[in-house]
């Protein structure tokens, strides 16, 4: 996934030229030139909805006619405008699309809500009935909190779509600047999570919102040269006392998504030998809390263990 530029609106004039399109004023055809017009400026009297799509992609065939039936029967309630990426690939590409059909509703001239693929024609009401109350900071902490489960639920490129599009509306917001980066990494992007991050203003680099990302970045730097586990794990079962390589087993399995035996192995040093390496393990384990984020249970867990450790 290409890092998205978030410039969106000002490079877009109206043009006077009418868009192509169906007779009802609901429903119409877009261009790249028209685009301002027929979704920034006309997002600014209701809720405007751009379906991008293309003429070889089969589900856009199965959800374009659902998008027009619901908008119709919503008598005015929104808008439908419709974007051939194969002629106009370019607005597609600043927001970060990847696939298609993708669907985003603009609402006073900026991106707040969207979805991907064919939903059925119940869940595009719901969608719909959604932007009632569409606008203003409530929609952008609903897309935040709805990029939040679409991540929880493993789907990583429907989250960073939306993380993008929040971005397009709001430039400056971390949050959605962390989850994009997060989508990143989990997707194994490292060199586009670190260009995001490197393009925070100095004076917001500490933000909270930035420190897991940061931590998850920090993570893979460490991980990169360490040994072979079966190695570590003959180091280890010939001598339990070897920190160095329980350590670096800790690392390794937390990179493998196996947070629990991390957590064991450094707090197994910690156990041992509060000390070691200037109290390495902890300020280790208090890392990788940072990068699991507060409220994930293995944080909760690791936290209550070792206090019960370092308090007892």
């Amino acid at each position: 996934m290409n890092q998205p530029s978030y410039s969106f609106g000002s490079s877009y004039q109206p043009t006077a030229e009418p868009a192509g399109g169906g007779a009802d004023d609901l429903i119409r055809d877009t261009t790249t030139q028209a685009f301002a017009r027929d979704v920034i400026e006309a997002s600014q009297k209701q809720p405007v909805l751009v379906d991008f799509w293309a003429p070889w992609c089969g589900p856009c065939k199965q959800l374009t006619p659902v998008l027009e039936k619901v908008v119709k029967a919503a008598k005015g309630a929104v808008k439908l405008v419709k974007m051939n990426i194969d002629d106009h690939p370019s607005i597609a590409g600043q927001l970060g699309i990847q696939s298609i059909p993708a669907v985003i509703a603009f609402v006073g001239g900026r991106p707040v809500d969207g979805f991907m693929g064919a939903l059925p024609e119940g869940q595009v009401k719901q969608f719909i009935e959604r932007l009632g109350g569409a606008g203003g900071a409530d929609e952008i902490e609903a897309a935040l909190a709805e990029a939040e489960q679409l991540v929880a639920g493993g789907a990583l490129a429907e989250a960073a779509q939306l993380y993008a599009a929040i971005l397009a509306a709001e430039p400056e917001n971390l949050k959605a600047l962390a989850g994009l980066a997060s989508c990143h990494v989990a997707a194994g992007q490292i060199e586009e999570a670190k260009a995001l991050i490197a393009g925070v203003p100095e004076a917001k680099v500490a933000d909270p919102a930035l420190a897991a990302v940061r931590a998850q970045l920090a993570l893979i730097e460490q991980t990169a040269d360490l040994g072979e586990e079966g190695e570590l794990r003959g180091r280890i079962a010939a001598n339990r006392k070897d920190f160095a390589a329980l350590f670096d087993l800790a690392l390794l399995r937390n990179g493998k998504g196996d947070r629990e035996e991390a957590t064991d192995l450094l707090l197994e040093i910690v156990r041992a030998d509060r000390n070691w390496e200037e109290d390495k393990a902890r300020k280790q384990l208090v890392q990788l809390f940072e990068a699991w984020g507060p409220t994930d249970e293995a944080t909760l867990s690791g936290r209550r263990r070792l206090s019960s450790i370092l308090f007892s």
